[in-house]
């Protein structure tokens, strides 16, 4: 049976510069050990530009027929002056609640 786990993240700018955010990666395995990467351009179909100080929140989603997973990932931005910057997200774990 397939589980939905939904999770919803922040990017926080604690730069002095603009960072644009141009890809991301992500890698999660489920209870049996399998492993999926996924990459690719932006973040949820945008390429989100975030001032100093700001931030940028979004939703999204993974479906596993497991009964838990983990994930991790980064986001690779450019600054304003074409700078590359990398930022890891946290490893977390998605678990289907004990009824």
């Amino acid at each position: 049976m397939p589980h939905c786990f939904a999770y919803f993240i922040s990017i926080r700018n604690r730069s002095t510069v603009a960072v644009t955010i141009k890809g991301r990666k992500w890698v999660v395995r489920n209870f049996e050990g399998e492993t999926t990467v996924l990459e690719g351009d932006g973040v949820v179909g945008q390429f989100p530009l975030i001032e100093p100080g700001g931030k940028f929140s979004y939703n999204s989603y993974h479906a596993f027929d497991t009964k838990s997973a983990v994930a991790e990932g980064s986001y690779l931005g450019v600054t304003e002056d074409g700078r590359k910057v990398f930022t890891r997200i946290p490893r977390f774990e998605m678990l289907v609640p004990v009824a």
